[in-house]
């Protein structure tokens, strides 16, 4: 898998998180630690993107 093609599938996962965020702050009942959990796991992949971006020609 070439950098260019890994940063994107991590541009997808991240998409996908930002999706299930606000659907979890929609929806009534979701718990505050899942979607902490989902906002962390979001920011991981965002500081992956921006590292592996940065290391990029």
């Amino acid at each position: 898998m070439s950098l260019s093609s890994h940063i994107e599938e991590l541009k997808k996962k991240h998409q996908t998180l930002s999706d299930r965020v606000e659907e979890a702050l929609r929806a009534p009942g979701v718990p505050d630690t899942e979607i902490a959990e989902l906002k962390k796991q979001k920011l991981r992949l965002k500081d992956e993107i921006e590292r592996l971006t940065a290391d990029a020609p």
